[in-house]
């Protein structure tokens, strides 16, 4: 078989050389394409070092969220010496959120009043949050079928929450540390409970002191909104402003002029608006004790500004590296 041989000459030299240039735009093309990280990875904090993580939010004399600052911008102290701050970010990360509602008999008439707001709590928080739910009344049970861990979606969270029998007595403290424990497997950095009850607790096998602990060890903002009447023999509206407070979260009490979706948006635009600070300790006190955090920020022609962060955290007894308090 006779074999054809390719000649040089002016059109094999112009052929090479669109070749070469093909290759060169094609490998161009591939080198510039972004590479679009796994969405588990996405948002994630990766850090080296024990870091303490606090979530603020910033709003001015008007109440309005402040997100333009910068890191220079922040103050942060623990038991009153100044720290420095080694991890900053401000930017509209999701979230693994736990609904944790109270289905005590107390709450028959308002269960619709909370799965309304569950559905708006959703329609303004992050799209790619994840979702779970807790009941409780005398027990604690989980609202999702289980098959599914985590959702974002409305109709699945409304079906967790009114599928639950209003019956029984209060049992607050359990279901808030099955929370705790639950959204801790959660893919996100951040972690927050919403708690809808009227804080009181007949039923619980652990106390306040043990959730709070539990809360402030895992960085989890707790947010809570009282349902009762004035006339409730079960309300402990003080219970709830200190989950919140000590926690970075935020408690609200709306009367019958603030429709209870009113709050949950307002709750979902607070975890959206926030910033990130990561310090390094440098308190040598002996680790198991409580350290006390505040954070202030000023900036030139901004006014006066409130920070609202978790106020303290219990040091770890052994320090874990690559993790945060």
């Amino acid at each position: 078989m006779k074999r054809t041989r390719l000649r040089g000459g002016p059109g094999w030299k112009w052929l090479r050389l669109a070749a070469c240039v093909a290759l060169v735009v094609a490998g161009f093309v591939s080198s510039a394409r972004p590479q679009t990280p796994p969405e588990s990875e996405s948002f994630r904090i990766s850090v080296d070092v024990d870091l303490v993580l606090l979530h603020a939010t910033v709003r001015d004399r008007k109440g309005r969220f402040v997100t333009d600052l910068r890191k220079e911008d922040f103050q942060v102290y623990e038991d009153r010496a100044s720290q420095s701050i080694r991890l900053f970010r401000q930017e509209d990360v999701p979230v693994t959120v736990g609904l944790v509602v109270d289905h005590s008999g107390s709450m028959g008439r308002k269960l619709r009043d909370v799965v309304d707001a569950a559905r708006t709590f959703v329609q303004f928080s992050n799209p790619q949050d994840e979702m779970f739910v807790i009941n409780f009344n005398d027990t604690v049970t989980a609202g999702l079928p289980e098959a599914i861990k985590f959702t974002n979606q409305s109709d699945e969270l409304e079906r967790a929450i009114s599928n639950a029998a209003t019956t029984g007595r209060t049992a607050l403290y359990d279901a808030i540390a099955e929370a705790l424990i639950r959204v801790r497997t959660g893919s996100r950095d951040k972690k927050v409970l919403l708690v809808i009850s009227d804080g009181g607790d007949n039923a619980s096998t652990r106390t306040l002191a043990q959730i709070l602990a539990m809360a402030g060890e895992s960085g989890t903002l707790v947010y809570t909104v009282g349902i009762f009447d004035e006339e409730d023999p079960d309300k402990n509206p003080g219970v709830l402003r200190r989950l919140a407070r000590e926690t970075g979260g935020e408690a609200f009490i709306p009367g019958r002029s603030e429709p209870l979706t009113s709050v949950c948006e307002r709750i979902a635009r607070d975890i959206r608006h926030q910033y990130t600070i990561g310090y390094t300790s440098t308190n040598q006190a002996q680790p198991g004790t409580y350290r006390a955090v505040k954070v202030t920020a000023a900036a030139e022609g901004r006014g006066k500004l409130s920070v609202r962060t978790r106020t303290g955290y219990i040091a770890r007894d052994v320090p874990r590296s690559g993790t945060e308090r």
